[in-house]
């Protein structure tokens, strides 16, 4: 393995710690309700992006999948969000 590789997968994860500390920071000061949906599509993204750096530095594949599921998981829950934001409610009778 090349010896720069877990230097650049530990600056990854320093830059995906600290952009959830700022992404949280909105979540929980945000004026409004879009900016909390958004900071928490921002930290649902940061936090797949973190296990995928995990699962380049220690060489497993089950990372990825981890990584996916959370990919899916945030993409339907931010559409659900929006849909409430917009109509008031996410499931139409």
């Amino acid at each position: 393995m090349n010896s720069i590789l877990p230097m650049a997968v530990h600056f990854a994860l320093a830059c995906f710690a600290l952009a959830m500390l700022c992404a949280m920071i909105r979540l929980l000061r945000g004026p409004t309700a879009e900016d909390r949906i958004l900071a928490l599509d921002t930290l649902y993204i940061n936090g797949m992006l973190t296990i995928l750096s995990l699962g380049v530095g220690f060489g497993s594949v089950v990372y990825f999948d981890i990584a996916l599921l959370i990919a899916l998981f945030g993409f339907v829950g931010s559409a659900a969000m929006a849909k409430f934001l917009l109509r008031g409610e996410v499931i139409e009778p």
